[in-house]
C-alpha cells in the first residue's frame, strides 16, 4: 500500500503540518472476519447477567400441605408455591450468569487496526496537535470541532469519536456535555468505539501511542 500522509490541524482549523503513518499499522487490510470476532466479544462482555427468577424452594411460604394427599376429590398439592399456582416459583427462569468471553490478544489488535484502516479508507480519521482549553467551557470545546468543519457530525448524537494521549479535568469535564461527541484515551479505545462513530478525531501523541500499542 502507498504510504500514507494526514495533515495535523491545530484547534482553530488550520493545518499546522503532516504525519506519516506507520505502515506497520496502517496497511490498508481490513480483515472483516476479525472486527466480527471482537465486536461480538465486546457487546457479550457489556451484558451484566443479573436477570433471576425464584424457583418454588426459593420462593417465601408455602411450607404447609394445602390439603391432604387423599380424599378431597382434587389434584394432589404438596406446596402453594408450585409453579402450576399462583405466586408460585418459576420454571426454567433465567438466573444471573456470565455472558463474557474472551478472544485471542492477537485477533483483538488485528480488528482494531482493521478498524482503523475502515476509517482511513472513508477519510474518517482527523489529526490534532494538541487540545488547549483556556478555561473550562463546553462551548470553547465545542468551537473546536466547528473549527475543523464538522457542523454536520455536530447535529447527530455520539457521531464523533475523541481520543487523546492524556484528558485532564478541565478538558473532560468540557467535552462531557456534547452530545455528539465521546471522550476517551487513544490507548483504551476498542474496535466497536471506533466504528460506531462517523468520525475519529485523535491527537497527534494519541495517534503515535496507540500506534505503538498495535505496531
Amino acid at each position: 500500500m502507498a504510504e500514507q500522509i494526514l495533515p495535523i490541524y491545530n484547534t482553530e482549523g488550520k493545518e499546522t503540518g503532516t504525519m506519516k503513518l506507520d505502515a506497520a499499522v496502517f496497511d490498508g487490510e481490513v480483515n472483516t472476519a476479525a472486527i466480527y470476532q471482537a465486536v461480538n466479544a465486546w457487546r457479550a462482555n457489556q451484558r451484566k447477567g443479573l436477570a433471576a427468577t425464584k424457583t418454588r424452594g426459593e420462593v417465601s411460604g408455602g411450607g404447609k400441605k394445602p390439603w391432604k394427599q387423599k380424599g378431597t376429590g382434587r389434584a394432589r398439592a404438596g406446596s402453594t408455591r408450585s409453579p402450576l399456582w399462583r405466586h408460585g416459583g418459576v420454571i426454567f427462569g433465567p438466573h444471573p450468569r456470565d455472558f463474557s468471553w474472551r478472544i485471542p490478544e492477537r485477533i483483538k489488535r488485528l480488528a482494531l487496526r482493521s478498524s482503523l484502516n475502515a476509517k482511513l479508507k472513508d477519510s474518517g480519521i482527523v489529526v490534532l496537535d494538541e487540545v488547549k482549553l483556556g478555561s473550562r467551557k463546553t462551548k470553547e470545546a465545542a468551537r473546536i470541532f466547528a473549527n475543523l468543519k464538522m457542523e454536520g457530525q455536530m447535529r447527530r448524537h455520539k457521531a464523533l469519536l475523541f481520543l487523546a494521549h492524556k484528558i485532564d479535568r478541565d478538558l473532560r469535564l468540557s467535552l462531557r456535555n456534547l452530545g455528539f461527541l465521546t471522550a476517551n484515551l487513544a490507548k483504551d479505545t476498542n474496535v466497536y468505539e471506533v466504528l460506531a462513530h462517523r468520525k475519529v478525531v485523535i491527537t497527534k501523541d494519541g495517534l503515535q501511542e496507540l500506534t505503538e500499542r498495535l505496531r
